[in-house]
């Protein structure tokens, strides 16, 4: 379900509430600001856990041409050391 949905339903639910006896209307509508709320969290969290991931994949594309540096490096450094002991 997407937010623009979430808050339709939410909107209707809160106009069924508003049709009910007072002693169950104050209930529910806490209930509705209470699953309000948590679905803010959750978007919260879910954005804040996208920005991580995206963060990991470029420090693991970091990582990965540090890597291949560091292979070329080597066998660059490893020919320069076969070449001396040649000569």
């Amino acid at each position: 379900m997407d937010e623009t949905k979430f808050n339709e339903k939410l909107r209707e639910l809160m106009g069924q509430i508003d049709t009910l006896p007072e002693a169950e209307r104050d209930r529910l509508k806490m209930l509705a600001a209470e699953t309000q709320a948590r679905h803010a969290n959750i978007r919260k969290s879910v954005s804040a856990m996208q920005e991580n991931i995206d963060f990991l994949r470029l420090w693991i594309k970091y990582m990965l041409f540090d890597l291949e540096a560091t292979r070329r490096e080597n066998a660059y450094l490893r020919k320069m050391l076969e070449q001396d002991n040649e000569n």
